[in-house]
């Protein structure tokens, strides 16, 4: 089951139900459910899904909305170095602090950051940013968890978290400069409720990065190459730490562009994870 928050052709937002290139909004007129994050809160999301469906409603081809980030108040948290690919791309970018991103892949502790409050991000089909005091620039594409603020695992959608490798390499310090701005995060299409989302030995991530009608860049990975667990970064994240509106966990990269690339304006990047669907944003820079 995928859930998304869309508006309508008339200018309506509302939430509905995605079933292949069809939507069926959800009826929130007169009950305890109001907005996404109240499905996400409750005993049973599929349950209350199945009940806020409006079955009177003629469905919407999915070509008639605009869909928008499926995020209400939630803060959107970061894990870094959980895959090879990201630690060799770390330590390439920051030789002085090589030995520490070495010793992340290594730790029992993950790295966590925090990314992007909701204004910060940007839905599908919306422009990401690249920043004006960067010159190293590249997207990363990133399954995301989506906590409740129980930090009950209830779904999964796509994340871009959108970097500026040479400000982080200049020194680990500027992490949040490269990581934290405007339009520096992107999520969406959808949220897949927990129970509809494939194990993780068969799920993909593919990305592809568009230039001028042209692919300049594609790269892939598997889940199973996450060398962390859900439960292992839910739980330090959750540690002295509370989400009342819950929150959004990007779960690391593994696929990392060559170092002679980076993002220019106009560039199309599109985000592919089995179970979830294509999460697509142009890049602009302000």
């Amino acid at each position: 089951m995928k859930l998304v928050k869309l508006r309508t052709a008339a200018g309506k937002d509302a939430i509905g139900v995605l079933y292949g290139e069809e939507i069926v909004l959800l009826n929130f007129s007169g009950g305890q459910y109001q907005t996404l994050s109240d499905i996400l809160e409750s005993d049973d999301p599929v349950g209350t899904v199945h009940f806020l469906v409006d079955t009177d409603a003629e469905p919407l081809p999915l070509e008639s909305v605009k869909l928008l980030a499926p995020i209400d108040r939630q803060e959107v948290w970061a894990a870094g170095v959980t895959y090879t690919r990201s630690k060799t791309a770390r330590m390439k970018e920051s030789v002085g602090a090589a030995v520490f991103y070495d010793q992340v892949y290594e730790a029992q502790r993950p790295e966590l950051f925090f990314k992007a409050t909701p204004s910060r991000v940007v839905g599908p089909g919306q422009p990401v940013r690249i920043r004006k005091d960067a010159k190293w620039n590249v997207p990363e594409p990133e399954l995301t968890l989506v906590l409740n603020s129980k930090m009950h695992l209830v779904g999964y959608t796509i994340g871009n978290d959108m970097s500026s490798r040479d400000i982080e390499g200049e020194n680990p310090l500027y992490l949040p400069q490269a990581k934290v701005y405007d339009q520096c995060c992107a999520l969406g299409p959808c949220i897949t409720l927990a129970p509809s989302m494939p194990s993780r030995e068969k799920v993909g991530i593919r990305m592809s990065i568009v230039r001028g009608g042209n692919t300049i860049f594609e790269g892939s990975t598997k889940l199973t190459q996450l060398a962390r667990t859900y439960q292992d970064l839910i739980e330090f994240l959750g540690r002295d730490n509370t989400f009342r509106d819950g929150v959004f966990l990007l779960t690391g990269t593994g696929i990392v562009p060559t170092d002679d690339f980076s993002l220019c304006p106009g560039d199309i990047v599109g985000i592919t994870i089995d179970g979830i669907g294509t999460l697509t944003n142009p890049v602009t820079r302000r």
